[in-house]
C-alpha cells in the first residue's frame, strides 16, 4: 500500500521537546515570521482559486479580537512556527476579517481531495486540537477550570493541578475475507449502493484483534479468526485513529444488527474491482480519502489477504 492515506504525513515538526520551554514558545508567538491557521467552527481557512491550499495568517489577523484566541502550536517547518487559532466566536468571519475575495472557511471532509496532502494533515491536526480545547475547559477530576500549557499540548486544572491530554479514540476497521469474497456493510442513512468495511471503537481492556472480532460478530454474526494489522489513518471527526486490519472469516451466514447496519453482503474481487474503477452503478465504495477505500483496493489488488 504505497498510496498516501489522507490526513497523514504532516510536514511539521511537532516540537514536543521545545514546546516545554515557555520562553521559546512566547518568542515563537511574537515572531513576525510565525504563521497562524484560523479555524472557524472546525472549518480551516482555505485559499480561493484553482489551486486550493491552507490560508495562513500573521498574528495581526486576530490580535484585535476580544478576547484574542489562544494559539495552539502545531509545529515548525524550516524553523518557522505554525499555530492554529480558533475564531469560532466571530459571527461572520469572512466579512469581519475582510477575506471573502481570497479565502473561505470550508468543511475539511468536503475539501480534502482538493488540497495538498501535507495541508490536509495539518488541517486534521488543527481541527482535532481546536475541538479538544473547546471541549475541555473544565477538569474531569474536580470540575475546576483548566488552562492550556505547552502551547496547547495539554491542559492543567487551576484547582487540583490534574493534567489532561488531547484524546484519540481508536477505531478498528477491517476488511473481512472468505476465499475470493469480502464482507462489507451499509450503515443507516447511507446511499443504497454504498458499502464499506465494518468498523467500531476499541473498548476498554480490549486488544485490536478482539475489537475486530467483536464488532464484526455484533454487526453481522460472522465469526472472525485470524486478524492482521494493515495500516492506520488519523480521522479528525472529531478525533479518532482508524486502525485498518484484514480478518479471516470462519463462517459466512450473515445476520445484521439493524441498529448498526442496513445491510451486509459478501462481494467478489471482480465486483469490487469494477466498483473501484467506476464501472458499477449499483455498487459504490468509500472515496480515496477514507482508509476503507485503501483496504478494499489492497485486497482486490492482492496486496493483502
Amino acid at each position: 500500500m504505497d498510496d498516501p492515506i489522507a490526513f497523514s504525513g504532516s510536514p511539521l515538526d511537532r516540537e514536543n521537546l521545545r514546546r516545554r520551554e515557555r520562553a521559546w514558545l512566547e518568542a515563537q508567538e511574537q515572531a513576525p515570521e510565525s504563521r497562524y491557521l484560523p479555524v472557524w467552527r472546525l472549518q480551516p481557512l482555505l485559499k480561493r482559486g484553482d489551486e486550493r491550499a491552507l490560508a495562513w495568517a500573521k498574528r495581526e489577523f486576530f490580535e484585535d479580537l476580544d478576547p484574542a484566541p489562544e494559539p495552539v502550536l502545531l509545529g515548525t517547518r524550516e524553523g518557522v512556527a505554525h499555530f492554529a487559532i480558533d475564531v469560532s466566536a466571530v459571527e461572520k468571519p469572512e466579512e469581519t476579517f475582510g477575506i471573502a475575495d481570497v479565502a473561505s472557511f470550508e468543511d475539511l471532509r468536503a475539501t480534502v481531495a482538493r488540497i495538498p496532502a501535507g495541508d490536509a494533515a495539518i488541517a486534521a491536526q488543527a481541527r482535532a486540537l481546536v475541538d479538544w480545547h473547546a471541549r475541555h475547559g473544565h477538569c474531569a477530576v474536580c470540575g475546576g477550570h483548566t488552562r492550556s500549557v505547552q502551547g496547547g499540548g495539554n491542559r492543567i486544572c487551576f484547582d487540583c493541578q490534574a493534567e489532561h491530554f488531547p484524546r484519540t479514540d481508536p477505531v478498528a476497521i477491517a476488511v473481512i475475507t472468505r476465499g475470493d469474497r469480502c464482507l462489507l456493510g451499509r450503515g443507516p442513512g447511507w446511499p443504497d449502493t454504498m458499502y464499506s468495511a465494518l468498523a467500531g471503537f476499541v473498548e476498554a481492556g480490549e486488544s485490536l484483534e478482539e475489537a475486530v472480532r467483536r464488532e464484526v460478530w455484533e454487526e453481522s454474526k460472522v465469526v472472525v479468526g485470524a486478524v492482521r494489522y494493515v495500516c492506520s489513518q488519523p480521522w479528525p471527526f472529531p478525533s479518532s485513529l482508524m486502525i485498518g486490519c484484514i480478518g479471516e472469516a470462519e463462517s459466512e451466514e450473515i445476520e445484521i444488527d439493524a441498529v448498526e447496519l442496513d445491510d451486509a453482503r459478501w462481494f467478489t474481487r471482480d465486483a469490487l474491482r469494477a466498483a473501484l474503477d467506476g464501472r458499477r452503478d449499483d455498487l459504490v465504495v468509500p472515496p480515496p480519502f477514507a482508509i476503507a477505500h485503501h483496504l478494499i483496493r489492497a485486497w482486490v489488488g492482492g496486496e493483502i489477504g
